[in-house]
């Protein structure tokens, strides 16, 4: 039987490969990113190759380029890949109770959310620093306060904490690991857009998806697309199931090393919800952005 080889782009942090190491193989967390391990499931006729990048790369790419196979996206820059991608009920991100932090340093009480919600802060226009702004975080924080009113600067997600913390920047955009440790970087919390989210709609916040090109059937062989869900839905099942390893995994792709964060980093991102979804997770989604999804099931 032929094999054909598929890109699974993911976001280069724990909880993504975490879900997909069963199925890629276990990657090298230094470049080049090659498999150290072969993939535990039998994925037949298909090669799932893990593509480790930031999340603004992936959305970048997904715009311009349709680039992956398969790729990690937020859910507030799918409007503009939808006529060429898939979202697929599993593998998602969703804030229950938790989500994206705005954060400054300690100190700075001349920052606070009641001043950024109204426009008014002492000075010049305030410098937050995203992690992009495709990303749903952003897109969250936008409703939240007028963006307009500051000066946004994007960066890679994992250097915003210590740019707020050393003054390049006035307020801090988090996502991702940072989430759990910029206390240990003297910042503070003004707001948790998860927290906003689920009081403002009584569903949890959608942030990541996982996508696939809507023309694999076409490009391949029919058929593709239910055949690759289904895989991607064992992967997450399989190492939810073994999460021990997939701890240990996930402990060399992350900055935290206590057990403790990373169980909880964790559950926040790999749980009921991103096996499926459905529904309070897809019904967010659609509401969120103002449309409906067609969902990739398995």
């Amino acid at each position: 039987m032929d094999s054909f080889s598929l890109t699974l782009a993911h976001s280069a942090d724990a909880d993504d490969v975490f879900m997909w190491w069963p199925i890629t193989g276990k990657l090298d967390p230094r470049p080049p990113h090659r498999p150290i391990t072969e993939p535990v499931l039998n994925t037949r006729p298909f090669v799932f190759i893990g593509v480790p990048e930031d999340i603004q790369v992936l959305n970048r790419l997904a715009i311009e380029k349709a680039e992956h196979d398969i790729t990690a996206i937020s859910y507030g820059a799918y409007p503009r890949v939808a006529d060429r991608y898939r979202i697929t009920t599993c593998g998602s991100s969703m804030g229950r109770g938790w989500g994206p932090k705005l954060v400054v340093r300690q100190g700075r009480d001349d920052l606070t959310l009641q001043g950024l919600e109204r426009g008014e802060t002492l000075g010049s226009p305030p410098t937050i620093i995203v992690p992009g702004l495709d990303t749903s975080a952003f897109l969250v924080l936008s409703r939240l306060i007028d963006v307009g009113r500051t000066r946004v600067v994007v960066n890679p997600f994992d250097q915003i904490v210590p740019a707020v913390a050393s003054g390049e920047g006035d307020v801090g955009l988090l996502i991702h690991e940072s989430q759990l440790t910029f206390q240990d970087h003297g910042l503070k919390a003004l707001a948790d857009l998860g927290v906003w989210f689920n009081q403002r709609y009584g569903l949890p916040m959608p942030l990541g998806a996982n996508a696939v090109r809507s023309d694999l059937d076409q490009r391949l062989i029919p058929g593709t697309l239910d055949l690759v869900v289904r895989h991607l839905h064992e992967s997450i099942r399989y190492a939810l199931q073994h999460r021990a390893e997939s701890l240990e995994y996930a402990r060399t792709w992350s900055p935290l090393k206590g057990d403790a964060e990373l169980n909880r980093y964790i559950d926040y991102y790999v749980n009921d919800l991103t096996l499926d979804c459905r529904p309070d997770g897809a019904r967010a989604a659609e509401l969120m952005l103002g449309r409906s999804i067609d969902w990739l099931a398995p």
